[in-house]
């Protein structure tokens, strides 16, 4: 079989903790050593990489990594995926969920793909530590997880390798998208933690890290204990301090925390499309 002509395959991904990166990276250096083609990363995590859209290229391959939150892409990302333009590059769309489900976050992440110019030819939806919490889907991805990036990469290119894409992979999801995932307490009432923000605890140093780390530049690098902006709850400031200054202390958000991890203590599967 003749290798797919393949320009340059990039990992494009968004990641608050490092999860998506990981296998982001994974599979984009796999598909690269598999196809014979140059590997360049870009991740738009902070604001700085979102003023412009990624690099690409016709005859491209792009593995693109998000993740779910509430079941979806996150919304405040969405005007910045639709800048995104794919010259008819192919594209692997993947999504890292939290261990509970990745419910439409990957068709929506396949679809925005497409009308955006891209030819989504696999996609897959990974398991990583939730960014509520150090206990669920804890290490995850793991060496495991890994090997089974791996395999499905090669997988990937042995498809591109048997001939052109024709159409666009089918994956798991809705269609239409559903809405977000809502978390409620015992009595069904809506638990709304869209407003609520880590505070800093005394160990503080104002070290500033937490700044730098924020994706939204919502922490003020001049009084970490300020905000500039809002609060996704990714996990970037509590899971990158280095002396475990930052926590939640919000009745909704810690009730919505430990319902998830009693509630999916089980180790959720990789869902994978080709």
């Amino acid at each position: 079989m003749e290798e797919h002509p393949i320009g340059t395959v990039r990992a494009v991904y968004f990641s608050a903790t490092g999860t998506t990166r990981t296998v982001a990276l994974t599979l984009a250096r796999t598909l690269a050593e598999e196809l014979s083609a140059p590997l360049e990363e870009y991740n738009f995590t902070l604001p700085a990489a979102r003023t412009a859209p990624p690099p690409v290229q016709a005859g491209d391959l792009v593995v693109a990594g998000l993740p779910v939150y509430a079941g979806r892409l996150p919304n405040v990302l969405l005007p910045y995926l639709e800048t995104w333009e794919g010259a008819g590059a192919l594209a692997l769309p993947l999504v890292l969920f939290g261990n509970r489900n990745f419910d439409d976050a990957l068709i929506e992440l396949r679809d925005l793909l497409i009308r955006r110019g891209f030819l989504p030819f696999a996609a897959a939806a990974f398991v990583g530590e939730h960014a509520f919490s150090t206990t669920l889907a804890a290490g995850r991805p793991d060496r495991a997880d890994l090997d089974t990036a791996r395999a499905f990469a090669r997988r990937a290119a042995d498809k591109l390798r048997a001939g052109p894409v024709e159409e666009p992979v089918a994956v798991a999801g809705r269609t239409p998208i559903g809405p977000y995932y809502q978390p409620r307490d015992r009595s069904g009432a809506p638990i709304d933690i869209r407003k609520v923000r880590s505070k800093v605890g005394a160990q503080c140093d104002q070290c500033g890290l937490c700044a730098k780390f924020c994706p939204m530049g919502s922490i003020d690098p001049r009084d970490v204990r300020s905000y500039t902006g809002i609060c996704i709850k990714c996990g970037a400031c509590i899971k990158g301090c280095p002396r475990q200054a930052r926590y939640y202390d919000d009745p909704g958000y810690l009730y919505h925390k430990e319902e998830l991890e009693l509630g999916y203590a089980r180790p959720a599967s990789i869902s994978l499309f080709l």
